[in-house]
């Protein structure tokens, strides 16, 4: 079939809105009708080389819609089911999956050849060329074919341009506060980096009884997003940080760091790092340069105050258990999902979308698709 898709054919180009020709499912595999798509900051990082998915890629990885067909092996969706996909799959067989880390499933080792995982082909093809998914998804389009491992079944109830943002951001922000971080009660938080994923995890430390939230993000306008919902103090640059915390925290540090900028920086470990208290614990969850080698850390103030330093993919979720759970709390009005999205677009306005993102004065965008009505 044909279907329209926004791909990426070389680095630093803008996204190309165009039509594609989609193979049918194969055994292991669901054709889903897109209804909506978040916007995440790692889609700017293909675009970058931050992030080396293999072009020409279509983007998009945090997508929700509706089954139209599957393969003949199929068991845990059928056609009209409503999906969130998980940007990375689970086979639940794995020794992460069956362990209880879906995030890390072994699947996840092949997210960057956009290639099919039962069998390596293409589905996706344009301008007589094989294209790649971003991780194996592909949600910047009207319709894909993904893996059975990609797909959550979900309450048809749900909003789908809600229940897209589960897809990744709003997983992996809430989990970097309740998983990675492990957010205590009475615990004090610093979350530096207001977007998607900043937004979901001050969310997160707020649920999970944080008595102090910092959040840490230059630009101004989003003060009174972050403090509706649920940061207690606000900082809007890294030098006015350390002032903040220490009269927050009486000179004491918070207990938890969260990194959850658009881009990683290795120079500011050092400066999160002095931030966070003795035993306290820096969680990394915003992607860096795949080609940085160089972090700047006081490993005195390591190893003298046992301080941690924990990545996080997914926010250390398990999606298949936590998407339906973080749908519950937002229906119990416990998460704010729609505080979130700053503005929906059309698929073909998603370079507008993104230079959108790149003034700073944003949280997140929706691709939403006109089978959303």
């Amino acid at each position: 079939m044909e279907t329209l898709a926004a791909v990426l054919w070389e680095r630093d180009a803008p996204w190309s809105v165009e039509t594609i020709e989609l193979d049918p499912p194969g055994p292991e595999e669901v054709q889903v009708e897109l209804h909506a798509s978040g916007m995440c900051h790692s889609d700017e990082h293909i675009v970058t080389g931050d992030m080396p998915f293999h072009l020409p890629c279509i983007g998009g990885h945090e997508g929700a819609g509706i089954v139209q067909a599957v393969g003949s092996k199929v068991t845990s969706v059928q056609p009209g089911d409503h999906v969130v996909f998980g940007f990375t799959p689970s086979c639940g067989r794995c020794p992460s999956c069956s362990t209880g880390h879906q995030s890390l499933c072994d699947l996840g080792a092949r997210l960057y050849t956009g290639r099919q995982i039962s069998d390596g082909t293409a589905r996706h093809h344009g301008r007589g060329q094989d294209i790649a998914t971003a991780c194996l998804v592909g949600s910047f389009a009207h319709h894909t074919v993904v893996h059975e491992a990609s797909c959550i079944r979900i309450d048809p109830s749900v909003p789908l341009d809600r229940a897209c943002l589960l897809g990744c951001g709003f997983v992996t922000g809430w989990g970097s506060a309740v998983y990675a971080a492990d957010v205590r009660p009475g615990d004090t938080v610093v979350v530096a980096g207001v977007g998607g994923i900043g937004a979901a995890a001050i969310q997160g430390a707020k649920l999970a009884g944080a008595r102090v939230i910092v959040a840490l993000d230059p630009a101004a306008s989003k003060k009174e997003q972050a403090l509706a919902m649920g940061a207690t103090h606000v900082a809007t640059s890294w030098e006015e940080a350390p002032g903040v915390v220490a009269e927050a925290t009486w000179n004491r540090g918070v207990d938890k760091f969260i990194c959850t900028m658009g881009r990683g920086d290795g120079k500011l470990v050092r400066k999160a790092l002095a931030m966070t208290a003795k035993r306290g614990r820096m969680v990394v969850t915003n992607i860096h340069p795949a080609g940085e080698r160089e972090v700047a850390v006081n490993f005195m103030d390591l190893t003298l105050s046992e301080k941690q330093i924990v990545g996080t993919l997914y926010g250390s979720a398990n999606p298949r258990a936590d998407i339906p759970k973080l749908l519950e709390l937002w229906s119990a009005g416990l998460v704010d999902l729609d505080a979130v999205v700053s503005r929906t677009y059309a698929l073909e306005d998603i370079n507008d979308g993104y230079a959108d993102m790149r003034t700073g004065n944003f949280l997140r965008g929706v691709l939403r698709y006109p089978a959303a009505g």
